[in-house]
């Protein structure tokens, strides 16, 4: 049986350490974001990609890469990604707060399991309430944006050993284990699937809004056309289709004012 929904995951920054005075070196952002749709609708995402590369005036079936194009191409194909029938979840980290960086840096890819599971609890916790009888069987496939040097095995086995800590104390993990299915996590190219795509674009969108640039400025023009596919709970997006870590909102912002640019999202 098809799945309910289909969370397509990429990445936007690195997950490295070395934050030099100038601003220059590692990205002080990493965000993990997750692009979520019925299956039944999983073919919108394709006629999306078809519309911007018409309007972009792009080959067919040309991977679009949203850091790669000016910002002039990038406001009509953000504009598109926000009127599609997605709810978008995305994981911020603000790397300069982590308490204990050297754990990250010692285990490789180590920050991006733990966004992972962050992002996931989230996608299964908006699914599991979104659920329609009768559509799907209730489940979510994850397709993340192949890394070619990353075990997605090792992922396999990290969500197993969370869906068993989260039976044994629900409060501490919150993976919603009759939504996601470890078995059914697999990777792809990013230019084999429309869905990956628009997942790259939701995760540069947040990106460019938080990264501060060498000239002392960010661009927050692509996060009001996400607004509306923002995951929320009874209206707040914060803590579900937004998610800072490893502070709190206020925490980060006192930090990093740059945070300030997630208001009123």
């Amino acid at each position: 049986m098809k799945p309910s929904f289909i969370a397509y995951v990429d990445e936007s920054g690195d997950e490295g350490f070395v934050f030099n005075a100038d601003g220059s070196g590692s990205s002080r952002w990493f965000v993990l974001s997750a692009a979520v749709i019925r299956e039944t609708n999983d073919l919108q995402m394709v006629n999306c990609l078809k519309d911007v590369r018409t309007v972009l005036q792009k080959e067919p079936k040309t991977p679009l890469h949203f850091v790669d194009l000016k910002h002039e191409q990038r406001v009509p194909y953000i504009r598109r990604v926000g009127e599609l029938p997605v709810r978008t979840v995305s994981v911020l980290v603000y790397k300069p707060l982590i308490a204990e960086p050297e754990k990250f840096q010692n285990t490789k890819y180590l920050l991006y399991r733990y966004a992972t599971r962050l992002l996931l609890e989230r996608v299964s916790w908006l699914c599991r309430d979104q659920r329609k009888a009768g559509e799907g069987d209730g489940f979510t496939e994850v397709i993340f944006s192949n890394r070619s040097n990353m075990s997605y095995d090792d992922i396999r086995t990290y969500l197993r050993l969370l869906l068993k800590q989260a039976e044994a104390n629900p409060q501490q993990v919150q993976l919603d284990a009759t939504v996601i299915d470890p078995a059914r996590i697999r990777s792809v190219e990013h230019s084999k699937l429309a869905g990956l795509q628009v997942a790259d674009a939701v995760a540069s969108g947040f990106h460019f809004a938080l990264k501060v640039n060498r000239y002392g400025e960010t661009e927050t023009g692509y996060l009001p056309h996400l607004k509306k596919s923002i995951y929320r709970h009874k209206g707040e997006a914060v803590g579900y289709g937004i998610k800072v870590w490893p502070e709190d909102l206020a925490t980060v912002k006192a930090k990093a004012p740059e945070a300030f640019n997630l208001e009123g999202l």
